[in-house]
């Protein structure tokens, strides 16, 4: 096996807090008081808000938490992130950044991770730390790339160079400290500010993937590049 560990982020990712200008629109007071929470202690989300988010900025790219569970509950159950060759970050929207300690074992239940995740994000200050495996901090994309000092950092998009899951995870593993960065929003592409924290950013099918099939297609290739396949 190769001495390497990848680092993957799941960049302006769909996964936040209720914004203040958002709580008192009708959908979001009846799915607070459904829930017995306040909006501010709920995590945005379009199947419950989707009438009170047209008018905020980036409304297509915002409130898909359950494309981020299903993205992570993806990686964590790799052969991968059990062989503890990878770090799982997550960089939301609103620039909170959540990093996965080892051994994390999600709730596979959606409505389970919601809770974890409000939990999470309640107190809302810096380094708040959940059972020791869940960290939150506050930093823009730039600021989190030049925190992890990453050999190279790799961006996956749609719109980008044609290349391959197999090309790809090769390059990663030619590297002992590489980054991957995967959108974690269901549509559109990465900001200005995330684009040009990338090496190189390459496209690995002609179709719109979503992210956690992204994840699994380049994930088994590294995993076959780096002899932690069987």
């Amino acid at each position: 096996m190769k001495e390497v560990m990848l680092t993957i982020v799941l960049a302006e990712a769909a996964l936040e807090t209720i914004p203040k200008q958002l709580w008192k629109h009708r959908s979001v007071t009846k799915h607070s008081r459904s829930r017995d929470k306040t909006p501010g202690e709920m995590l945005l989300d379009r199947s419950f808000h989707h009438s009170s988010m047209m008018g905020i900025q980036n409304a297509e790219r915002r409130g898909r938490p359950d494309l981020v569970h299903l993205s992570l509950l993806n990686t964590v159950s790799t052969p991968l992130y059990r062989a503890d060759q990878v770090k799982i970050i997550v960089h939301t929207v609103t620039n909170k950044v959540i990093i996965l300690g080892r051994s994390v074992r999600l709730p596979k239940s959606y409505f389970r991770f919601e809770g974890l995740m409000e939990k999470l994000f309640m107190d809302g200050r810096d380094n708040n730390t959940l059972s020791d495996l869940l960290e939150l901090r506050t930093s823009s994309f730039s600021a989190l790339i030049n925190t992890i000092k990453p050999s190279q950092t790799i961006g996956l998009s749609r719109v980008a160079k044609n290349s391959t899951a197999q090309e790809v995870a090769r390059r990663l593993s030619e590297h002992k400290d590489s980054l991957l960065v995967v959108g974690g929003f269901p549509r559109g592409h990465f900001s200005g500010s995330v684009k040009s924290s990338l090496d190189d950013l390459y496209s690995i099918h002609r179709m719109p993937l979503d992210t956690n099939v992204v994840l699994g297609r380049v994930i088994y290739e590294y995993e076959k590049e780096v002899g932690i396949s069987h």
